[in-house]
């Protein structure tokens, strides 16, 4: 099982984080400006959720379409419940076991948040990230902020500031490098909306542990639903220039010369690498990359989940 103390107090142990760096990243989150950071699953692209002027800047440097809705990101539930009309007992419960850590839970917006932020829905997805950056430059900037991943539209996510630069070069005003994210691909999304519960999408939060967690029976939500409630649900997604197959077992290779990947066979440490081995490997121009399948295990849907949309051919 994933123990989300174990994340909280392995990346709050830290070391001292940079003041005139926080304050200056802080700063420019309150004048509108775009700053990239780390959080524990990957780097993010944030703004102020409240600034609609600064919300647009994000879909325009992603080239993101706007149908997409983004993540906000909190520093604590008190901060959540204002940009919700309800909080349920079960996302105080979900709140109390998941957070700070990968968990993103969907619940009825508040007026206050802005409808290019959700993507004109009545729902708003909310989160707090379990890495002292991320929480520390909420807390300065003294507003929630709005963070999908810091890449261009449908690639490969950043776990390094590196990764970030390459992406997006100077359109961001700032990047805070922390080194390398520790859980490496994106939190669960789970919508509280319905009766029973759904995963919109999987991360490394399982859909096991909020059944237990909660002690009811959730669904998981289909490939590609018409109207998008959470971001990472297109076919196509996580995905490197270079075409990505995935293989069952060392059978018949695709034409030209490419390159397997070999990762840890443990899954927390399986998706911690991925997204950087994806980089990598879609630096060193080969024809195609391979990632062997992972098991069919409700620890593994997360990684299963990325790995199925970025190896999904172009159109």
């Amino acid at each position: 099982m994933i123990s989300p103390i174990k994340w909280r107090n392995d990346l709050l142990g830290r070391a001292a984080l940079n003041e005139d760096e926080l304050d200056r990243a802080a700063q420019i989150i309150k004048r509108g400006g775009l700053v990239a950071f780390p959080t524990e699953t990957v780097y993010g692209l944030g703004a102020n959720a409240l600034d609609v002027d600064a919300v647009a800047r994000i879909f325009a440097v992603k080239r993101r379409p706007l149908a997409s809705p983004l993540i906000v990101h909190v520093d604590g539930e008190a901060m959540a419940r204002t940009l919700t009309s309800d909080w349920p007992d079960r996302a105080h419960l979900l709140a109390t076991r998941f957070w700070p850590g990968p968990l993103t839970l969907v619940l009825k917006k508040a007026e206050i948040v802005p409808d290019l932020v959700t993507a004109g829905l009545d729902s708003v997805g909310v989160r707090v990230p379990a890495h002292p950056v991320a929480l520390e430059l909420i807390r300065r900037a003294g507003v929630p902020i709005a963070a999908p991943s810091a890449n261009r539209f449908t690639e490969v996510s950043p776990t390094t500031a590196a990764h970030v630069r390459e992406s997006l070069g100077d359109s961001v005003d700032m990047i805070l490098d922390s080194g390398p994210t520790q859980v490496g691909i994106e939190s669960t999304v789970a919508s509280l909306r319905r009766d029973p519960p759904v995963v919109l999408r999987p991360g490394m939060i399982s859909q096991e542990q909020l059944e237990e967690a909660t002690g009811v029976e959730w669904e998981q939500e289909q490939d590609v639903p018409q109207v998008m409630e959470s971001p990472g649900q297109h076919a196509r997604h996580y995905a490197p220039r270079t075409p990505l197959y995935l293989f069952q077992s060392r059978g018949e290779l695709p034409t030209g010369k490419g390159m397997i990947i070999n990762l840890p066979e443990e899954c927390q440490a399986f998706a911690a690498k991925l997204y950087a081995a994806l980089h990598q490997a879609d630096k060193e121009g080969w024809d195609w990359i391979g990632v062997n399948e992972p098991p069919d295990k409700p620890e593994w849907a997360g990684i299963r989940d990325r790995l199925r949309r970025a190896s999904k051919a172009k159109d």
